[in-house]
């Protein structure tokens, strides 16, 4: 029973993302395999078609999951659809070869988009928006451009060391300056990408959607 339950469950989550993978434009996937006979003519094998579909629907289901949570890395991919570590390997690999995804590395990290849906630097921001820290920094600034160090370091309940650390970072990807103080250089973008994604980026993200007006004014200068 306990099997049946775990087996019922994955099935109801590839569902769902497959729906949300179904829309996608680039969601056209490959139908059923086929074989050649002794005579050599091709012909689909009825009981590989099974299969086919299974594939199908996983791979659809990876596609509405990337789709919804652009920027998500292999094992976020693998326990969120409840599948195997093979399992996802090869999928993944064959929806990258087949040009329906795009992969960018972030440090340790391969984080997959729909191809030609993010240029590189909201690749990038999307990567960093992704984890805890840089995205509460990124969100501080937005909030208030003029907050330093210590002042994010005291909102996030972080040492200042680990501001330092993820600054640098943002700094080296592009995403803020520290020439003078804390800038992000493209904060209309940042803040389009928090909001668009904000159910799957985490509260901090769907708590600023209140402030969007404001924010979108923001100027380093003023």
């Amino acid at each position: 029973m306990g099997n049946r339950n775990i087996d019922e469950n994955k099935r109801a989550t590839l569902r769902r993302f497959a729906t949300i993978g179904a829309a996608s434009p680039l969601a056209v996937l490959g139908g059923g395999e086929t074989t050649t006979d002794n005579t050599g003519a091709e012909r689909t094998q009825d009981h590989e078609q099974t299969g086919s579909d299974n594939r199908n629907e996983v791979r659809k289901a990876i596609v509405g999951y990337v789709s919804s949570t652009p920027g998500v890395h292999f094992s976020k991919i693998r326990d969120e659809l409840k599948l195997g570590t093979g399992e996802t390997q090869h999928h993944l690999r064959r929806l990258v070869d087949d040009g329906r995804l795009t992969i960018h590395r972030d440090g340790d990290y391969k984080r997959f988009y729909l191809s030609g849906r993010f240029n590189t630097f909201e690749q990038v921001a999307l990567g960093f928006l992704r984890r805890t820290t840089p995205r509460g920094i990124l969100i501080e600034l937005l909030k208030d451009p003029t907050a330093t160090g210590a002042d994010l370091a005291t909102v996030l309940d972080v040492s200042q060391a680990t501001v330092s650390t993820y600054s640098s970072k943002l700094d080296d990807a592009g995403l803020i300056s520290r020439t003078d103080d804390y800038t992000i250089k493209e904060p209309e973008i940042i803040l389009t990408l928090i909001l668009r994604h904000a159910d799957s980026l985490g509260p901090d993200a769907v708590a600023i959607a209140d402030e969007a007006e404001t924010l979108l004014k923001y100027s380093p200068q003023d």
